[in-house]
């Protein structure tokens, strides 16, 4: 059983939102099923609030910030249960 890098399941999908983790296989290999479902809530919570933040249509570098936000979440969520199906 590991422990959440940033200290719990909000802080690390944050941090994976804002750049501050980059995920792959290893990642998820050191959390256990329960931790995994955690991080897969609080993935797509976040992704859900961050699509519901829209920006002016003016503030370019608002709408690229986010779009990077969302693409790093959604391929992360991806990952994560792509990784899931093949641990059960």
């Amino acid at each position: 059983m590991g422990t959440f890098m940033g200290g719990s399941a909000w802080a690390m999908a944050a941090q994976i939102g804002d750049g501050y983790i980059l995920v792959s296989d290893r990642t998820w290999a050191r959390l256990d099923r329960a931790d995994l479902e955690k991080l897969a809530f609080e993935l797509d919570k976040l992704l859900r609030e961050t699509r519901g933040n829209q920006p002016s249509l003016e503030d370019i570098q608002s709408i690229q910030q986010r779009n990077r936000k969302v693409s790093r979440l959604t391929g992360a969520l991806s990952m994560l249960r792509s990784y899931q199906t093949r641990k059960r």
